[in-house]
């Protein structure tokens, strides 16, 4: 799925922080290709994408999806991508090293948003979801649950962990049974870029979401009592095509400007930690 984020614009800026800002005409290719967890694809296409397009002149062609699925692209050739945004840090590793193609070599920590249970208003068990036990209300009959793939989503893999982790701490070992059926339950799995507009069309009764999706979207949705969430990571690909816009994007993200919009989307901003080497001279942390 290819999502060009140049629609719309969350208002103008008065900020003259220079990092990813300061130049009105882009260098080069005026396209940067972003392979980005899907679960950021509103916050992209509405107000990070806009913002960049209005700050630097680069246009962002977005490629939301589960980030495990977008590294198997990139590493099976089947994405040419100029940065990587990974909802957990782990995926990177999958790019990482001459056994992977070496794709990347560093990578810097972005964002985080917690795991959360976002749920319909136009469900007949949204009452009960939001002043009872979540667990117990997705075991009645009828309820309609959607999650994420766990073999290519880690909020798929965050929701599972989610599942087994209450039922330690309720003492029913017979939950996550109960509650997923199965790891690979087909009747609940979706792809992530299309959960959210599944939620809001009636077609689930609830289903698990990053909070900054849940805010962004306005979903309703409740705590899970449970620490859990995505730990957002960027990357620029070695074999980037549009080195320049990649740098300008990664700046604009890390600029006083970029970070207020982390956060307007519902995300919390993390201070940038370089994990691996071979940063590109020009990226401004």
């Amino acid at each position: 799925m290819l999502i060009s984020v140049i629609s719309s614009s969350c208002g103008s800026s008065a900020s003259s922080d220079a990092a990813g800002t300061a130049a009105s005409k882009p260098i080069g290719d005026a396209v940067v290709n972003v392979s980005y967890a899907a679960s950021l694809v509103g916050a992209m296409t509405n107000f990070i994408g806009p913002e960049f397009l209005k700050s630097s002149g680069y246009k962002i062609n977005g490629y939301p999806g589960g980030s495990v699925a977008l590294a198997n692209q990139i590493k099976e050739k089947l994405r040419q991508a100029d940065i990587f945004i990974s909802a957990v840090p782990s995926v990177n590793s999958s790019l990482s090293g001459a056994s992977n193609g070496n794709y990347i070599s560093w990578y810097s920590d972005l964002a985080s948003s917690p795991l959360v249970i976002g749920y319909s208003r136009s469900s007949k068990f949204a009452p009960q979801l939001n002043s009872g036990n979540w667990y117990k209300v997705m075991q009645q009959p009828g309820f309609r649950l959607g999650r994420t793939d766990p073999k290519l989503d880690p909020k798929g893999v965050l929701t599972e962990t989610l599942v087994k982790d209450e039922g330690t701490k309720v003492g029913d070992s017979l939950l996550f049974t109960q509650l997923l059926g199965s790891a690979e339950n087909t009747a609940q799995i979706f792809p992530e870029e299309t959960l959210v507009g599944r939620l809001e069309a009636g077609q689930l009764d609830a289903g698990f979401f990053y909070e900054n999706e849940a805010k962004l979207a306005k979903i309703p949705y409740i705590q899970t009592g449970i620490s859990l969430g995505a730990a957002f990571t960027i990357s620029i690909l070695n074999n980037a095509k549009n080195i320049n816009g990649a740098i300008a994007f990664v700046n604009f993200l890390y600029s006083t400007k970029g970070q207020k919009l982390l956060n307007s989307v519902g995300l919390v901003p993390e201070r940038p930690t370089v994990h691996g080497s071979g940063v590109p001279q020009g990226v401004n942390f």
